[in-house]
């Protein structure tokens, strides 16, 4: 009788791996966070197994105690990993056995290949939920400052000048529609991840009668209607990575969109702009200047940002050129997964721990939004309201603004007769643009940032968000 050197796949090997290549081929290090996962799947394939008549009623029940058991001293901390037996699923599968001799049978009609990629595809299933959940929280924090803050009128910026006014509402819903996208790239990865692995094997199936439909419906991989969704397509069942991809790639943008929320924070709390005051649990001080107080969160939001992208990348490189079907390369698309699933739901708990904690200096916002120079395109608008071309238009207020500087005048306060001699579409009441709630009412149409339609997404976001 052959030597059995490796409790799963020794049977043709005449010795144990190095420990050297233990070492580096192990991935239960990283992949036994599937645990809960990988016992699921377990219980649904044997399930399957005992409904076509592979195992009996009593080998199923017994497999599902046991598996239930070795869940819970997982979830104690007391089970014990080795990594002799490189994965998650090994593991588990020889915990089994040493309770219930029947799991010997378990592995019947499938491959680590595709029982890995039910794991994942469940994993997937729940981190969409979490993420999703979480960027809610986020959102629900932006949408209540916009409730106690949301009147405030700020300079929307363009290239980091000051451009036109906008309540701060506004600004705050912009946020409001970066992070639904985001919410919305994770309910369409978890749709995608909504179709079973189980039955595809290593790379062509069973001989076996099996029920893969069975199996999809036990594990939740059903559409609208409950009917189940199973993959096509053996080969490609094992060899896609595409989920990893597209998670990698939600996380990612979500990355870059808490960037860019985090850089306008750090940029209206600095002593130049002063707009806000970011919460003093959110900051750090210096080890050096007493004086300091330093955005951390927002500046490691940005940071992480970085490290998205970075996990979107590898696993971009991981899979380019591999032929079909699996290659071990593919044991190293897991940590990149995992981490941007971590850091993701980390940073949308600080997005939205910073963002609570914001106070808004009311009185520095009315005084920058003050500048006249911020309604000159109105006064642009109101040339055109008496037939002037929007280009002659647009020129004749850069000659106004040039006239201002030369003055050395707000814009506002330039003799009416000067700015007559400008164009003759100046009229002795060119001035009233500079009327802020004048120019604000004025911005009626959808998606503008006028009060009637600020109160109108006020409205819309509270229906969304709940």
């Amino acid at each position: 009788m052959a030597k059995q050197s490796q409790a799963t796949w020794g049977g043709r090997f005449s010795a144990d791996p190095a420990e050297l290549m233990l070492q580096f081929s192990e991935s239960v290090s990283f992949d036994r966070r599937l645990a809960p996962f990988d016992i699921a799947g377990s219980k649904a394939h044997s399930a399957m197994l005992a409904h076509v008549g592979i195992l009996t009623a009593r080998e199923r029940d017994a497999i599902h105690e046991g598996l239930d058991a070795v869940l819970a001293e997982i979830a104690a901390g007391k089970f014990i990993w080795s990594i002799q037996l490189e994965d998650v699923h090994m593991n588990i599968e020889q915990a089994l056995t040493k309770r219930v001799p029947a799991a010997a049978k378990l592995h019947t009609a499938r491959s680590r290949n595709d029982q890995v990629a039910t794991d994942m595809r469940l994993f997937f299933k729940h981190a969409c939920t979490v993420l999703s959940e979480k960027i809610l929280s986020a959102q629900k924090a932006i949408l209540a400052v916009a409730a106690h803050d949301g009147d405030v009128l700020i300079p929307g910026y363009t290239h980091l000048q000051r451009a036109q006014p906008v309540f701060l509402a506004h600004h705050l819903f912009a946020y409001l529609e970066m992070l639904e996208r985001d919410r919305a790239r994770f309910a369409v990865v978890a749709d995608h991840a909504n179709w079973c692995p189980l039955g595809s094997g290593a790379i062509a199936g069973t001989t076996l009668p099996i029920d893969r439909e069975f199996t999809a419906k036990q594990l939740g991989f059903v559409d609208s209607k409950g009917r189940p969704r199973v993959t096509q397509n053996s080969m490609d069942t094992v060899a896609d990575r595409d989920l990893f991809i597209e998670f990698a790639n939600a996380c990612a943008l979500f990355g870059v969109h808490m960037s860019r929320i985090a850089e306008d924070l750090i940029i209206w709390s600095s002593v130049e702009f002063k707009f806000i005051d970011l919460p003093d649990t959110f900051c750090t001080g210096s080890s050096l200047m007493p004086q300091k107080k330093n955005p951390d969160s927002c500046e490691l939001l940005r940071g992480k940002s970085a490290r998205l992208q970075g996990n979107l990348y590898t696993l971009f490189t991981l899979s380019k050129g591999l032929p079909l079907t699996y290659n071990r390369d593919l044991q190293e698309d897991k940590p990149p997964v995992f981490d941007s699933y971590d850091q993701t739901a980390l940073c949308a708990d600080v997005l939205a721990g910073t963002v609570a904690g914001l106070k808004i200096f009311r009185k520095r916002c009315a005084e920058v939004v003050a500048d006249p120079a911020l309604l000159a395109t109105d006064l642009a608008d109101y040339l055109v309201a008496r037939r002037v071309p929007f280009r002659d238009a647009h020129h004749a207020v850069g000659a106004v603004v040039k006239l201002a500087e030369t003055l050395k005048l707000p814009l506002d306060q330039l003799p009416t007769a000067e700015v007559k001699k400008v164009h003759p579409g100046y009229g002795d009441d060119w001035a009233v643009v500079f009327d802020l709630k004048r120019a604000m009412a004025m911005r009626r149409g959808t998606g503008m940032p006028g009060p009637a339609q600020v109160k109108k997404q006020f409205a819309r976001w509270r229906k969304l968000l709940g």
